[in-house]
């Protein structure tokens, strides 16, 4: 399946998307029960608190989940407000990763036309979907400082360009 999908094109660097710089609301896919949501929920709110996180909840594992994830995936596209999907799960073993080893998983990754963050398992878990996304992330918390900027560092890039364009403006007057 994965040097298939290869092969067509869905692994390919070219066709990956940017993340937006500034998210006004964030996708959420995954189980509604877990740490994942409240450890992104964590993230963001500390991070970039502005941005407002949908959840599409949906079930991570069991026969069930692939068919489950493509369609939260899908419902997050047919909003017009959605400008970036975190898709998460935490971590487990490779059978309870293996719906985001899925083909149809991996077509609705690929479909979106919105960009796709990926923070699946742990660090040493590496999925299709993963190497499908527009980015991939090794956990689901690094998924979440990935999509969003930092308040703390949009504040000081603002204080110090106020700060130039002061110094500018003094020399100016002084002439």
């Amino acid at each position: 399946l994965k040097l298939r999908l290869e092969n067509e094109g869905l692994f390919d660097p070219l066709r990956k998307r940017s993340l937006p710089p500034f998210p006004k609301a964030i996708g959420v896919v995954t189980s509604p029960s877990g740490s994942v949501w409240h450890d992104i929920q964590t993230v963001i709110s500390r991070r970039y608190p502005m941005a407002e996180l949908i959840l599409a909840p949906t079930t991570v594992q069991g026969d069930d989940a692939p068919q489950n994830i493509s369609y939260a995936l899908q419902a997050l596209n047919e909003m017009n407000s959605v400008d970036v999907i975190i898709l998460a799960r935490g971590g487990g073993s490779v059978e309870d990763l293996s719906s985001f080893n899925e083909e149809s998983v991996a077509r609705t990754i690929f479909g979106s036309k919105i960009p796709v963050i990926t923070g699946l398992g742990h660090e040493t878990n590496l999925t299709i979907s993963d190497l499908v996304a527009d980015q991939y992330a090794p956990t689901p918390s690094a998924a979440a400082e990935l999509t969003v900027p930092d308040k703390t560092e949009i504040l000081s890039t603002l204080v110090a360009s106020q700060q130039t364009q002061t110094m500018a403006i003094m020399n100016l007057i002084q002439g």
